[in-house]
């Protein structure tokens, strides 16, 4: 029997009391102690995919309850609303930023930009500058937006550039001044992509209006860009668990014979069949969907001619991310053809998934506040091997984004490296955060002649105070294909 995988039904009924007590326990509460036990989260009705088994496969209701784009509007939201009354304050505290200034144009948006504004703005009307100012504890942070024609006012920003009698850099000055901030934190970093969102060209502007005083007070927000980007609220970890059902139903679909008829379906038909069923879905991929074929080296030599067709005995590999309410998944399942009279993968192959899920509940032990991802890395690396196992940890944080903001776990070597992910292994690892648990695990397979296979895994998983734990499942065991 192929895994059990459930996903939420979501109800979008949002007036749920959670309970107080396990909330504190979940959650940091220094990010949330402003939420007092009431929360608007998403009621969810617990959906089963069905199993058949005649053929070993999952069957998918095709009702999964993917909302319309206006839901999916209201729904955002709401998260932000929360977030930016709930989360920011803490952040900006955190990291001794009392004010933080977004500046950017049409179509070159900083990458912070959309996760700060209302659905559905799909582009900067324009050059527009937002900032945040922190008052304290007791006032709270006041949101402004200094855009032309005062738009962008939505979302409890408020104009700051109402006439044209000033330019609207002057005008951004003048109500920065008003504020007197301390430390004007600006997203330029050498560190993060995420962070480094101004332009060279509009922070001479910025600077320029503001004067010598004033601008001797920037400082770099990049990691305050990354805390807000990979933090994540209540909200978002709860439906993320419908998000990541959602995907698991798509590979079950698609590791069937359903899509898979061994000896006659190709590699990219099921690739493109996967492509558009999340298309039909109403959901977007932020990478292409990914099948690979293993094989014995024995059976490879017997498909030379066409190593694209999918034959009996071979292991299949995926690879699938996809996008749903500004959040994604990353993940790698494997499905096992069958041979005619085989009911069961080998033994061997069993084995290799095993390890590898033993890799990765070594990994996630090791996930402790303020640990950074090479410190985790290292120490997941030493047990692993300390049990004879054969691992490789590439690990990253996934969210917003598939390769999101947050701390790099891996043991790559950084030679191998691009120079800035190396500077992003000594970042910290912070609660209500998420990861794709990414790692190999290489294991001798006694049925293909001790073959070494070096065996993918890949799931989506949330770290929070009661520590790092996969959000809907993961791969325990093998979908046969017939």
């Amino acid at each position: 029997m192929g895994p059990h995988l459930s996903f939420l039904k979501c109800g979008l009924k949002m007036n749920c009391v959670l309970n107080e007590k396990k909330e504190k326990n979940m959650y940091d509460s220094k990010h949330f102690r402003g939420f007092k036990g009431i929360l608007l989260i998403l009621l969810f009705t617990l959906t089963s995919l069905s199993y058949s088994q005649d053929y070993g496969i999952q069957a998918v209701n095709d009702d999964w309850n993917i909302l319309p784009e206006k839901d999916r509007a209201r729904v955002m939201n709401e998260w932000l609303e929360w977030r930016l009354e709930n989360i920011l304050p803490d952040l900006m505290r955190e990291q001794g930023i009392d004010m933080w200034l977004i500046i950017n144009r049409e179509w070159i948006e900083d990458p912070v930009f959309f996760t700060l504004v209302p659905e559905p703005l799909m582009a900067s009307p324009g050059c527009v500058a937002l900032f945040f100012h922190d008052r304290g504890e007791k006032h709270g942070v006041e949101r402004f937006s200094c855009a032309p024609g005062g738009r962008l006012v939505s979302g409890g920003y408020k104009r700051t550039w109402a006439t044209r009698e000033k330019t609207q850099f002057e005008a951004l000055a003048d109500a920065i001044k008003k504020c007197n901030p301390k430390k004007i934190g600006i997203n330029v970093s050498g560190r993060w992509g995420y962070g480094d969102g101004l332009t060279a060209s509009l922070r001479d502007d910025l600077e320029k209006a503001l004067g010598a005083e004033y601008s001797s007070r920037i400082v770099s927000a990049g990691d305050l860009c990354v805390r807000w980007m990979e933090t994540r609220s209540p909200q978002e970890i709860s439906v993320y668990k419908h998000i990541c059902g959602v995907a698991h139903g798509i590979i079950a679909e698609f590791f069937s014979n359903k899509v898979i008829t061994p000896d006659i379906t190709t590699v990219d038909e099921v690739r493109w069949w996967t492509r558009q069923r999340i298309t039909d879905l109403g959901l977007d991929v932020w990478f292409h969907p990914s099948l690979s074929i293993i094989r014995s080296k024995e059976e490879a030599a017997k498909y030379d001619d066409n190593k694209n067709v999918i034959r009996r005995g071979d292991l299949l590999h995926c690879d699938l991310g996809i996008e749903y309410l500004g959040l994604c998944t990353d993940m790698q399942w494997h499905a096992y053809v069958c041979k005619i009279g085989e009911d069961d993968a080998p033994q061997g192959l069993k084995e290799a998934l095993s390890r590898a899920n033993r890799v990765a509940d070594i990994l996630m032990s090791e996930f402790k506040e303020g640990k950074t991802g090479k410190e985790i890395a290292n120490a997941a690396m030493s047990k692993a091997e300390a049990e004879g196992l054969r691992p490789s940890i590439y690990t990253h944080p996934v969210g917003i984004h598939g390769h999101g903001a947050g701390t790099t776990i891996n043991a790559v070597s950084p030679e191998r490296q691009d120079e800035r992910n190396v500077l992003r292994w000594d970042y910290p690892l912070y609660v209500n955060t998420c990861y794709a648990i990414e790692l190999s695990s290489t294991t001798s397979i006694p049925e293909w002649d001790n073959q070494d296979l070096k065996f993918g895994f890949e799931e989506t998983a949330a770290f929070t105070k009661e520590g790092c734990k996969y959000i809907d499942g993961h791969q325990s065991e093998y979908y046969l294909i017939k």
